[in-house]
């Protein structure tokens, strides 16, 4: 397999997987990078079933094979919320921004540590195999936004054993600790198999 195509639109999270993917001789390649721009609405009601509507979608456009992800960050106070939500948590349009500061108002009248994870479920489809893999990284939800890289719920969340927020962290920092970088290491193993 020398080619997979990765079902999103994020660059953030494109340039995660493509440094993933570096050391394995398959190129990784998203649908805009090949003069598509494909929205997947999200409708299911967990990471595993998001993440395999958007593969099967854009396997179907381009009949090529496709990982796939939905992530998210899950907070113990709120009951797992905002979970497969996250990505549009204040609403339809929300930004980045929107959603960090509902969450630190939702989280302002609870007893801090406020315990917090990022799940990745990353998936393979090629139209015949379906392959999983999980990721998580646990942490903190703080009251304050902090850093200037990253994206989604960077700012506010800090890993265990670090002071440092994952918007403060360098790409490369952020890269090896990630819940992306777990699921999708994962299934790198699982591709051999293929």
């Amino acid at each position: 397999m020398e080619k997979l195509i990765f079902a999103t639109g994020n660059k953030g999270k494109l340039r995660e997987v493509k440094d993933i993917f570096d050391d394995s001789g398959i190129e990784i390649m998203a649908p805009f990078e090949l003069g598509k721009d494909i929205e997947v609405e999200e409708t299911e009601a967990t990471f595993e079933g998001n993440a395999f509507l958007k593969a099967e979608a854009i396997f179907n456009e381009f009949k090529l094979p496709v990982v796939a992800d939905d992530s998210g960050l899950e907070v113990e106070q709120l009951n797992g919320d905002p979970g497969v939500y996250s990505a549009r948590y204040a609403g339809k349009n929300c930004t980045f921004d929107d959603n960090n500061n509902k969450l630190i108002k939702e989280l302002s009248s609870l007893p801090q540590p406020h315990k917090a994870r990022f799940v990745s479920c990353a998936v393979f489809f090629d139209g015949e195999n379906r392959l999983i893999a999980t990721g998580y990284l646990y942490g903190i939800i703080i009251d304050e936004k902090r850093g200037t890289n990253g994206f989604g719920y960077d700012p506010i969340f800090v890993p265990d054993g670090f002071d440092l927020t994952i918007s403060e962290m360098s790409f490369d920092q952020k890269n090896s600790i990630s819940h992306r970088k777990v699921s999708f290491e994962k299934l790198k193993e699982l591709l051999k198999s293929v």
